[in-house]
């Protein structure tokens, strides 16, 4: 794998950021040397008796054993007095392994259902890595004592960096959000840097809270905010087999059971949760494999909502588009044809194009005042914001992206070594 030295240039200011703890979550992490000796590489979160978890997944056809078994478990409740796990590991993500596969999640799930007294139902596996390469559970397995032994409050940040591979930093966010008086806090952490197309996005992302909510309530806003965050960023194209996000709420928080979507309670909650679902998804993209710009496409004037979508990921995806924005270079001729190629109706002579407050393009023809200078300027900035309108509807729709350097090559053409 390459070695990554250097953090993003487009990281978060000031590092990884202060969490609240959740009440009722505990997280270890060991170094189990699944790829690389002595790097940590295993995390462990232990979850209260009276959680509940959502969660989305890839749809890819070759999507992981893990993947598969958290689809299968979801929403399941073998005994309401026990609590429930997530086990994570990194450099390996025991995808398109076969049988093999199973059996290995078969033994982490028994594994972590012995050390924590929990069914095996309540048992979630994550695994990220290479794929095609069998996971070697036996030294997650032997590490497992220790872990149990390690939960704590506190180590939220630990288990962000257990799961990094090609991340050059560890991700979190949180939000706090009064619920009828009550504080109920947000805590999330992700992992993703590559491999990372809608659908939903290479990565791993875990959130918990202690908000009182009914398990398909939260499964119906989990959904729903996914397709306007980790379902709205790319850096590559490329879907990857492993995409996991896990929400837990412990129920913790004083405050009455959320059991209806269309509630006002409802809306608050989700409004929390989706900052922080966005920011990660963001910091993933901050992350993505050899960026310099963090770059956000907005289409506006679309029929529909799904065109105004297949525009904004069609610029998004573009090798052409990244690459113009990693030379600074203000092609705007580049975002014309992404719309042309997006499979979208689009008209040619309503289409208005802007760099941040830059009018490039208007009514299917180059700007009047348009001004080369200013535009190539702008193109210098770490966070480009370009915006596309259609002029046929009052559909809109936002993605997110960066740029494409020599350094995601670099990255990617030594991935396994």
């Amino acid at each position: 794998m390459a070695k990554i030295t250097d953090v993003s240039p487009l990281a978060p200011a000031g590092g990884f950021p202060s969490l609240p703890m959740i009440d009722g979550v505990r997280f270890a992490t060991a170094a189990a040397g699944v790829k690389y000796r002595g790097r940590t590489d295993v995390l462990l979160a232990d979850l209260c008796a009276g959680t509940v978890i959502a969660g989305v997944f890839t749809r890819s056809a070759t999507r992981s054993a893990p993947v598969l078994d958290c689809q299968a478990k979801l929403g399941q409740l073998s005994d309401p007095t026990k609590g429930f796990a997530i086990l994570v590991n990194s450099g390996n993500s025991n995808a398109f392994t076969g049988k093999g596969g199973v059996a290995s999640v078969d033994a982490l799930c028994d594994s972590v259902s012995a050390q924590l007294g929990i069914p095996t139902g309540h048992v979630y596996t994550s695994s990220t890595g290479v794929i095609g390469e069998p996971l070697p559970h036996d030294r997650i397995i032997g590490v497992m004592e220790a872990l149990a032994r390690g939960l704590n409050e506190v180590a939220i940040e630990p288990a962000a960096r257990a799961i990094m591979t090609t991340d050059t930093f560890a991700k979190g966010a949180a939000a706090d959000v009064v619920i009828d008086g009550t504080k109920v806090s947000i805590s999330g952490i992700a992992k993703g840097s590559g491999m990372i197309a809608p659908d939903m996005a290479t990565m791993l992302v875990y959130i918990f809270t202690d908000a009182k909510i009914a398990q398909p309530v939260l499964q119906r806003i989990v959904s729903d905010l996914n397709e306007t965050t980790f379902n709205a960023i790319t850096v590559d194209s490329d879907t990857s087999t492993s995409d996991s996000l896990l929400v837990a709420a412990t129920g913790r928080a004083n405050m009455p059971e959320i059991t209806d979507q269309a509630s006002d309670v409802a809306g608050q909650f989700a409004t929390a949760l989706k900052s922080v679902m966005m920011e990660l998804a963001h910091q993933v993209v901050r992350d993505g494999e050899g960026a310099t710009k963090f770059v956000q496409i907005t289409v506006t004037g679309a029929m529909t909502q799904a065109d105004a979508k297949k525009v904004a990921m069609s610029c998004a995806n573009s090798p052409l588009v990244k690459t113009a924005i990693a030379g600074e270079d203000a092609n705007w001729g580049r975002i014309v044809m992404a719309v042309g190629k997006s499979g979208a109706q689009a008209d040619r002579d309503r289409l208005s194009i802007s760099f941040g407050n830059i009018v490039v393009a208007e009514n299917g023809w180059r700007a009047p005042g348009y001004s080369e200078e200013a535009a190539s300027e702008y193109m210098k900035n770490e966070t480009i914001v370009i915006t596309v309108d259609l002029g046929l509807g009052p559909e809109r729709f936002s993605a997110w992206t960066c740029d494409l350097t020599h350094g995601y090559i670099s990255i990617n053409a030594d991935y396994r070594s």
